[in-house]
């Protein structure tokens, strides 16, 4: 079980993912009434090809009331200095921000698409 566990601390780099995360903004844009697209803006990171924000966020969710079924979020980073191997620990902690701003508490099925550094995971609340 220990395999599937991900130390999103590092000392030597924790300043500079502090600032990295500080400085993270978004700009939302509704798809649906069951989901959201929202984009992120990364400091010193951005989309090759616009030259905008450096990933994008989307939210599905349900609106009809059963809030026992996860929201599935994905968040895909365009900037391919995030999928290089040693931006790992960037791309876990910008995730991670990006899902206590967008989600908050709900339970949420991550998949984050970023070269190598692609990963999904599980946020769940604990239950009383």
């Amino acid at each position: 079980m220990d395999d599937n566990i991900i130390e999103l601390k590092h000392p030597s780099l924790e300043q500079e993912i502090k600032q990295v995360v500080e400085g993270i903004r978004f700009t939302k844009n509704f798809r649906s009434a069951t989901a959201e697209e929202w984009y992120v803006f990364i400091p010193n990171f951005q989309d090759p090809r616009t030259k905008g924000a450096a990933g994008k966020a989307i939210i599905h969710y349900d609106l009809y009331g059963n809030r026992d079924v996860f929201i599935n979020t994905t968040i895909i980073y365009d900037d391919p200095a995030l999928h290089e191997r040693n931006m790992s620990p960037f791309v876990y902690a910008i995730s991670d921000e990006v899902v206590n701003r967008l989600v908050g508490y709900a339970d949420t099925l991550l998949s984050v698409h970023a070269g190598e550094n692609s990963y999904d995971a599980e946020y769940v609340q604990p239950q009383p």
